[in-house]
């Protein structure tokens, strides 16, 4: 990672999240660059989309994938304003990126009235915990797909 590539790419996730917060947005966005060169962008689009799924990240990861034809992110760097949620910071994982650069923190969300600070700080709680109400039922059943998985010749691991 080049310091230089690196400022010039999160200058860019921050003037697409100053871009979407003015333009009815969320205040978030994500750059995902190869080789110091970005090849995808996203912005905050939850109120715009009515999809609380699409975080600047996720949509950047995204579009990334399709433009690289893969869903493995190796090699690939992710630009975001500010330091993911949770949800976030599991995709970037599943997406196998080398690195992330982020500017204002969890704290600074916070301030801004966002509760990203609420689930890093629930995800930190011991399991039974949680405000979410969580029930396992058909454990047995649940492990069918996997064993149809496993059977099929024709997966691609990931």
């Amino acid at each position: 990672m080049d310091p230089a590539d690196d400022e010039r790419l999160l200058r860019e996730a921050l003037a697409l999240a100053s871009q979407s917060a003015a333009q009815g947005g969320g205040p978030f966005g994500a750059v995902v660059a190869r080789g110091g060169r970005a090849i995808a962008s996203g912005t905050n689009r939850v109120v715009l989309d009515r999809d609380p799924t699409a975080h600047a990240e996720l949509l950047a990861l995204r579009a990334a994938a399709r433009e690289l034809g893969t869903h493995d992110l190796q090699g690939c760097v992710v630009y975001s304003s500010c330091e993911p949620c949770p949800m976030c910071w599991g995709a970037l994982r599943w997406a196998r990126v080398d690195a992330l650069v982020y500017a204002a923190d969890r704290d600074a969300a916070a301030a801004a009235g966002f509760d990203d600070r609420r689930f890093h700080d629930e995800l930190e709680r011991p399991a039974g915990e949680s405000a979410l109400v969580v029930r396992r039922l058909l454990e047995r059943e649940g492990r069918q797909p996997f064993e149809v998985w496993l059977r099929n010749t024709q997966r691609t691991p990931y």
